[in-house]
């Protein structure tokens, strides 16, 4: 990877987008473990911030689920050569012990959509987890994950939606 590529896309592309995302946030996030069955709606801030140079942002968070405290940190970023979005993901609900990678293609200029897998169990196969993050506007973030169980459609898990703060 050469600087001037990466001063490219920090200028004009993926890295740039990544750079829309920096800045404090709060807002709303709801979760679904059934569809069309919203169970929980909670309060959520975070904050985006630039790391090593715009290589990469760090989503970090704190909500809730059930009345009960959660946080999670996510790294986000784009591998140059290998031409896609890259994201690693904890947190003290959704995740246990695991650290989540997920991998997507670059969409369209205002968002990202990254997928990776998950275990439910020792005897079970691993279900898919797509995360969509749309920029909806200056000020405005949406994050959309879905559950993808083996062999059905994506079911809407959790949203939040984001108004940048001050």
């Amino acid at each position: 990877m050469s600087q001037e590529r990466l001063q490219q896309s920090l200028s004009a592309g993926p890295h740039h987008l990544l750079s829309r995302l920096v800045g404090t946030w709060e807002g709303v996030a709801r979760t679904w473990f059934q569809p069309d069955k919203l169970e929980d709606e909670s309060p959520i801030s975070g904050t985006f911030r630039s790391v090593l140079d715009g290589r990469y942002v760090v989503h970090e968070y704190t909500s809730a689920m059930g009345g009960k405290p959660l946080s999670g940190i996510a790294t986000l970023g784009y591998h140059l050569d290998g031409r896609q979005f890259t994201l690693s993901w904890v947190d003290t609900f959704h995740v246990g012990t695991d650290i989540m990678s997920l991998l997507g293609e670059p969409g369209v200029s205002d968002s990202i959509s990254v997928t990776g897998s998950y275990y439910t169990g020792e005897q079970t196969p691993r279900w898919g987890w797509r995360v969509d993050i749309e920029v909806a506007g200056p000020d405005a973030l949406v994050i959309t994950h879905f559950n993808i169980e083996p062999g059905a459609e994506p079911q809407k898990a959790i949203e939040i939606q984001y108004k940048r703060r001050g």
